[in-house]
C-alpha cells in the first residue's frame, strides 16, 4: 500500500502536502487502485495520475475518495481547503504557442488575401486573424479540466436523499408498504376466488 513513487522534487509545497494526504488516505480504503476506481467512477488510470501529482483531481474525485474512506464532516471539508490550495499551485505545463487561423471578414471571398486597405482598416475580402481553440479552453475551465465530472448513480441517490427532509419520508415508506400489502392481499383473495 505504501510503496509509492517519489514525488517530482519540483513539486510546490501545497501539492506535495496535498497528494501526500491523498495517498494516506488512499491507503486507509485498503484497496487496489482498480477498486478504488470501481467504488468512485473514476478510473484505475486516472486515480494513477492523480495520487503521483501528474494531474489535479477533480473537487468529485475528492469527494468520492473520503466516501469511501468513510472520511466526513470536518475533515472533508479539510481535504476540499486541500484541493483548493493544491490547484491553485498546481504547476502549469507551458502553453505552446497557437498559431492564428484565418478567418474570413464578412464571409468566405474568393480570391487573394490583400493587406489593410487606406487608414489601416481592413480591405474588402481580407482575412482577421483569430487563436485556434480561443473558445475550447473556456469550455474546460479555468484549470484546464472539468471540475464537475459525471457522477455514479450511487453519489446521486445519496445527494437526492441528503436533499429531502427525513421526517416525512418514513410515514411515506410505511404507506407504500402498506398499500402494497393489501395489493398482494386482493390479489391472493382473487385468485383463490378463481380457482375455487
Amino acid at each position: 500500500m505504501g510503496a509509492w513513487q517519489p514525488l517530482p522534487e519540483e513539486l510546490p509545497a501545497e501539492v506535495r502536502h496535498f497528494v501526500e494526504q491523498l495517498r494516506l488516505l488512499k491507503d486507509r480504503t485498503g484497496m487496489s487502485l482498480v477498486a478504488l476506481g470501481t467504488r468512485t467512477a473514476y478510473s484505475k488510470s486516472s486515480w494513477q495520475r492523480y495520487l503521483n501529482a501528474s494531474q489535479p483531481p477533480p473537487r468529485q474525485a475528492v469527494v468520492a475518495l473520503c466516501r469511501v474512506a468513510g472520511v466526513a464532516g470536518e475533515e472533508t471539508e479539510r481535504f476540499g481547503v486541500r484541493w483548493e490550495l493544491a490547484v491553485r499551485a498546481w504547476p502549469r505545463e507551458p502553453v505552446p504557442p497557437v498559431p492564428p487561423v484565418p478567418v474570413p471578414a464578412g464571409g468566405p471571398v474568393p480570391g487573394p488575401v490583400s493587406g489593410p486597405g487606406p487608414g489601416g482598416e481592413p480591405a474588402p475580402g481580407a482575412e482577421a486573424s483569430v487563436p485556434a481553440g480561443h473558445g475550447a479552453s473556456a469550455a474546460r475551465g479555468r484549470d484546464g479540466y472539468e471540475e464537475e465530472p459525471t457522477l455514479p448513480w450511487w453519489d446521486l441517490l445519496d445527494e437526492e436523499s441528503s436533499r429531502q427532509p427525513a421526517g416525512p419520508r418514513a410515514p411515506r415508506l410505511l404507506l407504500y408498504a402498506a398499500l402494497l400489502a393489501v395489493v398482494l392481499l386482493l390479489a391472493a383473495v382473487a385468485g383463490a376466488v378463481t380457482l375455487g
